[in-house]
């Protein structure tokens, strides 16, 4: 497969009041052409972090990716580039649905003029040229009679209608990548599955590499091609759809899914209750973060080493990567505290 983006060793910090925050340490992915890839875990992991660090949208005042970190696209590094020729790669090549609409559109100008905006920062179109290809492109984000909607403002449509009004604006250049941060937040069941539907439509069109990133592990066991799972500013489990939902690795991944509600759990739940699964403790403060496992404070399966060495990641002939030491040959024989279509043991 055409290998699209590159991360390499990408670090980020924060410094506040309080100190330097290690936000994102050392990851390393790639992306695929028209692949999904998901990135998942619990609020403050680092996932929108790791969205902004690829197309350099962190505050300048007190971001700071590290020397060593590459994002490489079309043969340069993104974390090297001058602000101006970046600007030429947002929008056109790389685009982003962010997560709150509201927030991101501008409330005094119409819907087509911010969408138009775009296209006429990036291509050279005339004024008809660029208000056709606005119409075409709420058409194909299911906005009905765009001749009309072009020329309301971002109040007059409801949560889903900007959500989709974001889509088409990240996609009107037709870009390589999406990165798609949260896009269903907010929105009713109804409204999510129709907007991750047609990103999945739309993807299939233009042929767009997608960065989904979500706390839904429903949403990525139904479009993920691949799934990463990050905790603590870290990527420490990395597969495929059916490896991560059929044979998970990671104790903070079996976490997530047991903490997934539903209807045979609750029934066959040992204590007579039916409360949902929480995984207890709090992630480690990312000031001063743990040289060895970062989850061992919080993991059952806690062994010595956990708390003295960071383990390495490990990886099976399919290319299952966890960073995790039960995974070692000589870790002890744990059996994995979640249903899945392929339970299997650590050895």
């Amino acid at each position: 497969m055409e290998k699209v983006l590159e991360i390499k060793n990408l670090s980020v910090s924060l410094h506040t009041y309080a100190g330097e925050i290690k936000a994102i340490r050392n990851i390393s992915f790639d992306l695929f052409h028209q692949e999904t890839l998901v990135i998942v875990g619990e609020s403050g992991c680092g996932k929108s972090m790791t969205s902004k660090a690829i197309i350099q949208l962190l505050p300048e005042n007190i971001a700071e990716t590290s020397e060593k970190s590459q994002i490489m696209f079309e043969g340069q590094n993104l974390a090297q580039l001058p602000e101006k020729t970046l600007k030429n790669i947002r929008g056109e090549k790389i685009s982003m649905v962010f997560q709150d609409p509201t927030t991101y559109l501008n409330p005094t100008m119409t819907i087509g003029a911010q969408i138009g905006e775009c296209l006429s920062l990036h291509k050279k179109m005339t004024r008809a040229e660029i208000r056709q290809q606005t119409i075409e492109i709420l058409g194909k984000v299911k906005i009905s009679n765009p001749e009309a909607r072009l020329k309301q403002y971002p109040h007059e449509f409801s949560g889903g209608m900007r959500q989709r009004v974001m889509i088409a604006m990240a996609l009107a250049c037709r870009p390589k990548v999406l990165i798609a941060d949260e896009p269903t937040t907010a929105l009713d069941v109804t409204t999510q599955a129709d907007i991750m539907d047609l990103i999945k439509e739309l993807q299939q069109e233009l042929g767009t590499a997608v960065i989904l990133i979500t706390h839904d592990l429903g949403i990525a066991s139904e479009v993920g091609n691949r799934i990463q799972v990050m905790y603590a500013g870290e990527i420490i489990e990395s597969g495929t759809k059916e490896q991560i939902f059929n044979s998970p690795a990671h104790p903070y991944t079996w976490a997530l899914l047991r903490s997934v509600p539903t209807v045979s759990a609750a029934r066959t739940d040992s204590s007579g209750s039916h409360k949902l699964y929480s995984l207890p403790g709090t992630p480690p403060d990312l000031i001063a973060p743990p040289k060895a496992c970062a989850f061992a404070g919080r993991c059952e399966y806690c062994m010595d080493i956990c708390n003295r060495v960071h383990p390495p990641v490990f990886e099976d002939r399919d290319g299952h990567l966890v960073s995790c030491w039960l995974c070692h040959p000589q870790a002890p024989k744990v059996e994995i505290p979640v249903k899945t279509k392929g339970d299997k043991h650590h050895e």
